[in-house]
């Protein structure tokens, strides 16, 4: 792991999350920064969300044949689910570090876990940069180049923000003032045990009636 970064600090977290999105080719890459710890599973979860974007961009084309859209919507449905993995297992990480800290009686319980704040910066970055793209345009008015700068102010705002509730969080969890729980994201549509469609129970109803 590069020591050069602290272990969970939105500001390391967001250098890298904005250094990455700048990279087009990053995520396609596959190369990995960190081996093991809770920063690997930060930069999986923002591969994810980066591989994310292009699909769900890809998935709105009309000009192509169905076949590739739902090939575009598989890919989707994997990497979400990669992504939310991704974020339980920041979750686990951070909570373990934090497993010799006394909870005080009084403790505050956060309705979010710190992987679910991660992810959403990710995603905010992701928002930034391509709303950054669009103030490049020349094939637009003004109207439109002043309406995406201040989307975009907004979406700094937003991130700033969640950046600091982040820290504070951690801060609290560090002393014994806050905490959270992991809440499983059981998707069931991805589990062939859970989802009628996948394990033939839909079948079974239609040959039955």
């Amino acid at each position: 792991m590069n020591q050069a970064i602290p272990l969970v600090q939105s500001s390391a977290i967001l250098a890298f999350h904005s250094r990455c999105t700048a990279n087009r080719s990053w995520a396609k890459a596959g190369e990995r920064e960190f081996a093991d710890g809770v920063w690997s599973f930060i930069e999986l979860n923002h591969r994810f969300n980066n591989l994310l974007w292009d699909e769900e961009d890809l998935a709105r084309r009309t000009d192509v044949a169905d076949g590739d859209i739902a090939a575009n919507k598989r890919a989707i449905d994997r990497y979400n689910q990669s992504r939310n993995n991704a974020i339980e297992n920041i979750d686990e990480g951070i909570l373990s570090s934090l497993a010799g800290i006394a909870r005080r009686d009084d403790a505050r319980l956060n309705s979010e876990t710190a992987g679910s704040m991660i992810d959403r910066m990710s995603i905010l970055s992701l928002k930034i940069f391509h709303m950054g793209l669009q103030l490049q345009r020349t094939d637009v008015d003004a109207a439109h180049i002043e309406s995406c700068a201040g989307k975009q102010a907004r979406l700094c705002e937003q991130r700033d923000d969640l950046a600091t509730c982040f820290d504070n969080l951690l801060a609290e969890c560090r002393g014994g003032r806050g905490y959270y729980k992991i809440y499983r994201q059981f998707k069931m549509y991805n589990d062939p045990t859970l989802n009628p469609y996948l394990y033939g129970a839909a079948g079974e109803t239609t040959r039955k009636s």
